[in-house]
């Protein structure tokens, strides 16, 4: 089943689709192991046909992808801006994510809150840490998050809700449990969004542990009455939960 989601990706003749080599390594995906599951040049054009991003942020994308280890991480363009959107449009006041990173997402979220509104985003790699905490302290946006460090799991079981809405992008084995505590620090009406929850089509196999769990992520939403939900086709696969009023 993977295979047919690699060779949708390949052009006439059944021959891989190039890239351009003039465009820079970050738009080529050569630091990213994720495999594409749309296209790449859609993935493109939909990143040239939505919003653009602050200074700040193309600066933090370019950082991450020439030092960071796992690069493909980063969320971009596209997602930031879907995150973005979606915590103005809620009017959200309080945000939650599992998994900072360098901090990309959150500086994007961040700027879609309020003066006062709070963003709480949870880490656990000192890296990952230093490289977001320099962007955070030069963003106009920065005064709103507060960074922990530490085991997520940890962490979350001594945090106070309710929050607005959650963006989850962490280890995939705990999923599941994520998703249970995330839930229940959510007001009523509130969103989650989850990333990588079509990790790069390896759900249609379930070969490795990581897969089983996100795909079991995914079928629990599917069944759970607590919340509405979609899972949509953007970047690795983005599964949005409303929790029910």
């Amino acid at each position: 089943m993977l295979r047919r989601v690699r060779q949708s990706l390949k052009g006439e003749g059944g021959t891989e689709t190039r890239e351009n080599p003039k465009r820079a390594p970050e738009e080529r995906g050569e630091h990213s192991n994720m495999t594409p599951i749309v296209d790449p040049r859609l993935e493109r054009y939909a990143e040239e046909h939505s919003s653009d991003v602050p200074d700040l942020l193309e600066r933090l994308s370019r950082e991450t992808l020439a030092t960071m280890k796992s690069p493909q991480m980063l969320s971009g363009r596209t997602e930031g801006q879907l995150l973005r959107l979606l915590v103005k449009a809620i009017a959200a006041n309080r945000v939650l994510e599992v998994g900072t990173f360098t901090g990309y997402s959150a500086l994007m979220m961040a700027s879609a809150l309020p003066p006062d509104g709070e963003l709480i985003t949870l880490e656990k790699d000192p890296r990952a840490e230093e490289v977001a905490r320099r962007y955070f302290a030069e963003s106009e946006h920065g005064h709103k998050i507060r960074l922990l460090m530490g085991s997520a799991l940890d962490t979350l079981a001594s945090i106070a809700g309710p929050f607005d809405f959650a963006f989850l992008d962490a280890d995939k084995e705990n999923y599941p449990r994520y998703y249970e505590r995330i839930l229940e620090l959510l007001r009523p009406g509130g969103m989650l969004a989850v990333d990588n929850v079509l990790w790069s089509g390896k759900v249609l196999d379930l070969e490795d542990q990581e897969t089983k769990a996100i795909h079991a992520l995914n079928e629990r939403a599917h069944r759970d009455p607590r919340v509405d939900h979609v899972l949509l086709t953007v970047r690795d696969g983005v599964l949005l939960a409303r929790k029910r009023d």
